[in-house]
């Protein structure tokens, strides 16, 4: 049965790079992946899928774009199932080809990104996918040492955006090179930064945030035409990385 097969596979980011492909476990984040342009290669469905309505008609959704959907035993599901209760039903689907010019073309007047940093908890780069998304950023952009962008847990807590919204990882000279190439200024995340309230940001700017524990990388903080924060309580240390990112996200909306 390749598709359970794969699906095990898939469980390790070096084949998920090999295949060009990616799980999603869960009924409403399978919905969200039928609504999606993407291409669906396959789904394994329990038994207790079919037990409701939702996940009847789920079925039938898949099936109606040309998906074929597997019956495995719950035994073979969960042997492939990364999540303790996936639902019943876990789609493999193909990564997108994403570029890294794309969202920066040229003549777009306005030009958002969200580059990460070495961030390296799933569950933060899955919010910071679909917090970017949600407040109009063009893409989002992961440098080396960031959790890979299709790991089941990122692409969990996205809550689908990865299916609609372009998320790439890039090595750090190939951001360097496209933004100095389509004039986007590099802004970064930073203890001891400027007051993000007292700026006025360019209408082409990419917005880096860094490691959970260390902060930006040297490279990067050296390359950065400007450094914001967000002034906090004393009483608190500093916020996780999702949640400044969403704020200072907001306060640079073009």
């Amino acid at each position: 049965m390749r598709i359970l097969t794969l699906a095990r596979d898939l469980a390790r980011r070096k084949e998920r790079q090999r295949e060009g492909l990616f799980v999603v476990e869960g009924i409403r984040a399978c919905e969200e992946l039928a609504r999606s342009p993407l291409e669906v290669v396959g789904v394994l469905a329990a038994p207790q899928l079919r037990e409701t309505d939702r996940g009847r008609a789920l079925c039938e959704a898949l099936v109606a774009r040309g998906t074929l959907v597997t019956d495995v035993t719950d035994r073979e599901f969960q042997s492939a199932a990364e999540t303790e209760s996936p639902q019943g039903v876990l789609a493999v689907a193909r990564i997108p080809a994403y570029a890294l010019d794309a969202p920066i073309v040229v003549g777009q007047a306005t030009v958002r990104l969200l580059v990460l940093d070495a961030v390296q908890d799933p569950g933060n780069v899955g919010t910071l996918i679909r917090t970017a998304a949600a407040l109009g950023a063009d893409a989002v952009v992961a440098l080396p040492g960031t959790v890979d962008l299709w790991n089941a847990k990122v692409v969990r807590s996205s809550m689908g955006a990865h299916f609609h919204f372009p998320a790439v990882h890039s090595s750090w000279e190939a951001l360097q090179h496209a933004c100095a190439t389509h004039d986007v200024a590099l802004w970064g995340a930073e203890l001891g930064g400027t007051d993000v309230a007292l700026l006025h940001p360019p209408a082409r700017c990419a917005l880096a945030v860094g490691n959970e524990g260390s902060g930006l990388s040297p490279h990067v903080r050296a390359a950065l035409a400007q450094r914001v924060t967000l002034p906090i309580s004393s009483r608190a240390e500093s916020l996780n990385v999702a949640v400044a990112a969403g704020i200072l996200l907001h306060q640079l909306r073009p």
